[in-house]
């Protein structure tokens, strides 16, 4: 009995480093712990409104939370800067928009959507065109505002966002279109700040999402007039796009889920697979479109490369112009 006692021992004992191996390994199976979701953009702004229900779907799946921090600043560089230089474990990760694309262009960062780790986009985001009625113009269609522009030149403001950021390109875009000279007063941070000065008629126009312009739009603070978008919003659809009206505008806002470089490839797939299915949810699809003139749009890792390629081509066009590029 001693000796099968003995034997019994010992093969237990040459197995617990098996065991503790197991236990080492299932204890440090992705994700274990909660994650960091930065957005480069203050909290309420229209991009932050957009990207928390996604990303509280995406924890659900991960079986941890995802906790949102907001970095705004500098363009969303601060933001970008924190999200590429975590840990590349996983446990760090946050939004992308096209001033990942910019910003290099601009000299605002040493690095672009190249350097990070592509995890999938999650919609298309596309400005809209707003006027104040409180100001002395109270342009109430997209031809009044044109056909006056044109007879005075650089007399019409127009708020956007930051210099050579998104809706800054966007306006750029649609005024040398129209053959239009207007005054772009650039503001600091996302869209909220541009519609602020139209809603108290500080300036004309301005170029914001939608989502943030809404609340100004309902309460006869602002008046929409036209939205770059391929479809008009659902919330006012009376409401022209730019193309019906005859100006080709193609400025549009990729976001998508980025994450430091070099993340180990499984915990990557884990990462893709849950951004993939909380994206294409059809309650998180309705809430874009209905309530923030976005376009549901999923886009694999590779897609969304692709696609910030082609926002590259066409910032740098417009930076050059503009006198704004400073990449090589």
């Amino acid at each position: 009995m001693r000796r099968w006692s003995l034997v019994i021992w010992s093969a237990f004992l040459l197995a617990c480093p098996f065991l503790w191996g197991t236990g080492l390994q299932a204890a440090e199976k992705f994700p274990n712990k909660p994650i960091t979701f930065i957005v480069p953009i203050e909290a309420g702004g229209g991009g932050d409104v957009q990207v928390r229900p996604l990303a509280a779907q995406v924890g659900t799946l991960l079986g941890q939370p995802l906790v949102v921090v907001n970095k705004p600043g500098a363009g969303s560089s601060i933001g970008y800067r924190e999200i590429h230089d975590s840990k590349p474990n996983g446990y760090t990760f946050g939004v992308g928009m096209a001033t990942i694309v910019a910003n290099k262009l601009q000299g605002l960062l040493p690095y672009d959507f190249r350097d990070f780790t592509m995890l999938g986009g999650y919609m298309m985001a596309v400005p809209a065109l707003i006027a104040s009625t409180k100001g002395k113009r109270n342009f109430k269609t997209l031809q009044e505002l044109v056909d006056f522009a044109k007879k005075h030149p650089d007399e019409v403001t127009a708020a956007s966002g930051g210099k050579g950021q998104s809706w800054w390109i966007a306006s750029v875009e649609f005024f040398k279109k129209a053959g239009i000279k207007v005054k772009i007063i650039p503001q600091e941070g996302a869209g909220g700040f541009s519609v602020a000065q139209v809603a108290g008629g500080h300036v004309d126009l301005a170029c914001a999402g939608l989502a943030e312009a809404k609340p100004q739009i309902d309460a006869g603070n602002a008046r929409l007039l036209a939205t770059f978008g391929p479809r008009r919003p659902f919330a006012y659809p009376d409401i022209p796009t730019l193309k019906e009206v005859g100006y080709d505008c193609k400025t549009a806002s990729l976001v998508s889920c980025v994450g430091p470089p070099g993340i180990p490839k499984d915990v990557v797939e884990i990462l893709v697979k849950a951004i993939e299915t909380a994206a294409k949810n059809p309650e998180y699809k309705k809430f874009l479109e209905e309530r923030n003139n976005s376009i549901s749009l999923y886009q694999t890792p590779e897609q969304a490369f692709a696609t910030y390629s082609e926002h590259r081509a066409m910032f740098r066009e417009i930076l050059g112009q503009a006198g704004l590029l400073k990449e090589k």
